[in-house]
């Protein structure tokens, strides 16, 4: 559900994580390149998660982690303390760090304004061959997406800070991939890109050889590629987040290396950066 507005910029959704948000010094060049596009006259919003966080805060409160096909295993318990680490310190600190920029940014999750509207997500996995339901406890997925208040803060020139966390229709609290957050938000927004940020330059077609990246890729050509085993790991759910983000609305969707911020500023040009994902 989405209110129309009177936006004459477009959006450009930032996807933010790894290892470009672990180190502060490098953090701070990201979200000054990111926030540096506003002054190219783009709106821009960020999605971010937080693993290594949440690893902290649940070691420190003696919770042990459980991964289930890449999934964290989320009890009541232990979802408080997965909230605590991304709404209260994660998205406080990137909220502080861009308004020590200059810029105004404004601090949320799902949860605010019932942006995000999660479900449960039901989880299977192979056991001897047949598949069996998982309760991953309170992990979600997305079921509805309302951009009315994301809106209103880019009219009003705030840069919305969003971490990905909702509830569902009847309040309980649900941990939602970060990617997949993302995907759904930059496609209710009809972003003219979506850009995730990652530890590698894009897609490779040789895991360890940076020079065979995959510059231009369709919708289409993924599947064969998934099948080829060169997305994979890690790039799996990136890549399944920008189909998502396209199918929604999004015009295309940008892979690129976060670890190095200069690569940022070329979305706004006609240099070629990263792996782009588009119909």
């Amino acid at each position: 559900m989405q209110k129309s507005m009177n936006l004459d910029k477009k959006i450009i959704v930032f996807k933010y994580g790894g290892n470009a948000m672990i180190d502060d010094d490098l953090k701070k060049k990201v979200l000054k390149n990111i926030c540096s596009l506003k002054d190219r006259d783009f709106h821009v919003v960020i999605v971010h998660g937080g693993g290594p966080f949440i690893k902290q805060a649940l070691i420190e409160a003696e919770i042990e982690s459980e991964f289930i096909d890449g999934h964290r295993k989320t009890s009541s318990e232990a979802f408080e303390y997965v909230e605590m680490a991304l709404k209260g310190k994660v998205n406080g600190k990137i909220v502080s760090m861009i308004n020590a920029l200059g810029y105004k940014a404004v601090g949320m999750s799902g949860k605010d304004g019932k942006t995000v509207v999660a479900c449960k997500r039901i989880q299977e996995q192979m056991v001897n061959g047949a598949a069996q339901k998982v309760d991953l406890g309170q992990v979600g997925d997305v079921d509805l997406i309302n951009s009315e208040l994301i809106l209103l803060l880019l009219e009003n020139d705030f840069i919305p800070v969003i971490t990905c966390l909702a509830d569902d229709k009847a309040g309980n609290g649900f941990n939602i991939n970060a990617d997949m957050f993302a995907g759904h938000l930059a496609g209710a927004l009809k972003a003219s890109q979506f850009i995730v940020l990652t530890d590698v330059d894009g897609l490779l077609r040789e895991r360890y050889d940076p020079t065979s990246i995959i510059r231009d890729l369709t919708l289409g050509a993924t599947n064969q590629l998934l099948e080829d085993e060169i997305i994979q790991g890690g790039m799996i759910p990136k890549i399944e987040s920008c189909e998502i983000a396209i199918n929604k609305g999004a015009k295309e969707a940008r892979i690129i290396n976060g670890t190095v911020p200069e690569q940022i500023l070329e979305v706004a040009t006609d240099m070629q950066v990263g792996t782009v994902i588009h119909r």
